[in-house]
């Protein structure tokens, strides 16, 4: 548990300060996601933290919405679900996945923790900031997508899926054989690295 936190807080702590690096005129900016602006990679960004919130019964807290401030709405976002880490029996509630039963810790990590780091290179990729993702980051999400099933794999490509709006990978996009491990993992999620 100890070890999803804190690797909660440092994927959180490097979202929120490319959140607080973006000027105000690069909102707008077009992200590597297709139909995503700058503001739209936080705003899901926030509603993954909600989606989170939901199998232990909670929802965010009232805060700025992503509109009007992106940086308070991430902040109290991030606050809601460290919250639930932070409480033995939230954290250690099962609930079912599209990959079975977890407990809400276990989901915040592989999924919205992760989330902050792939969606971390789309923001400051939208931004203009180093997109320079932490080497034991990419290490850990490269080996764990090659442990996943390829009948979960094509359905993790394919749109909607998991529920009307959910897409969770895009097509895999081919690199050179010497690319880095991090442009690998970019490109078996759909991104243009």
């Amino acid at each position: 548990m100890d070890e999803i936190k804190i690797r909660y807080k440092k994927h959180a702590d490097q979202f929120e300060a490319k959140i607080a690096a973006v000027a105000p005129g690069q909102w707008a900016n077009q992200s590597p996601c297709a139909e995503w602006t700058a503001r739209d990679v936080v705003s899901h960004i926030v509603d993954m933290h909600a989606a989170m919130l939901r199998p232990v019964g909670r929802g965010l807290s009232p805060a700025p919405s992503v509109a009007d401030d992106p940086l308070a709405a991430f902040r109290a976002a991030r606050a809601d679900v460290e919250a639930v880490l932070a409480d033995p029996a939230l954290a250690g509630q099962e609930s079912p996945s599209p990959t079975g039963p977890m407990t809400a810790a276990q989901h915040i990590d592989q999924v919205v923790s992760d989330d902050m780091v792939l969606h971390g290179w789309d923001l400051a990729r939208a931004t203009g900031q180093d997109d320079t993702m932490d080497p034991e980051d990419v290490d850990r999400m490269w080996t764990d997508l090659q442990a996943i099933p390829a009948s979960l794999l094509d359905k993790m490509r394919t749109p909607e899926a998991f529920g009307p709006g959910i897409f969770v990978y895009g097509p895999q996009v081919k690199v050179p054989d010497d690319a880095s491990k991090q442009d690998k993992l970019l490109a078996a999620i759909g991104r243009q690295p």
